[in-house]
Parts: structure tokens; C-alpha cells; sequence
């Protein structure tokens, strides 16, 4: 299920980009970006529709997936 990012708290919202961008096997390439700069980067995408929040309701997980990946 989808959630509308525009529904969580900013606080809710904040703390889910973080773990998302700070999870093991996240690559951002060879220039160094600061944890502000990559979920501000994430929250823009957000924003703009190229991501989505989908939340699982059989595992209770919420990940942030590019919208262009889903099934239409």
C-alpha cells in the first residue's frame, strides 16, 4: 500500500528517510554526501512523485521505492 509522504509527521518522515538512506549497501558514488544533503535529496523525490513510501501490511515494514518501478 502506498502511503501519501504528506501524511507522516515531518519528525515520522525525517526519521524514515534517515534509516532508509543510512541502510548497508546504500551507494551515493565517489563524491561524499552528508546525511542532510541525502534525505534532502530523497524528500525532493518524494515530493516530486519519483518515490513512493509503500507500506507492507503483512511484514509491518515501510520502504521507499521509485515510483517508475511499480506495477502500473
Amino acid at each position: 500500500m502506498i502511503i501519501p509522504f504528506d501524511a507522516l509527521s515531518d519528525d515520522a518522515l525525517n526519521g524514515l528517510i534517515e534509516e532508509f538512506v543510512t541502510r548497508d549497501g546504500t551507494d551515493y558514488g565517489e563524491q561524499e554526501i552528508t546525511l542532510n544533503e541525502r534525505v534532502l535529496q530523497v524528500k525532493q523525490m518524494l515530493q516530486r512523485g519519483e518515490a513512493v513510501l509503500l507500506f507492507s501490511e503483512s511484514t509491518g515494514l515501510c520502504n521507499i521505492v521509485l515510483s517508475n518501478s511499480l506495477d502500473h
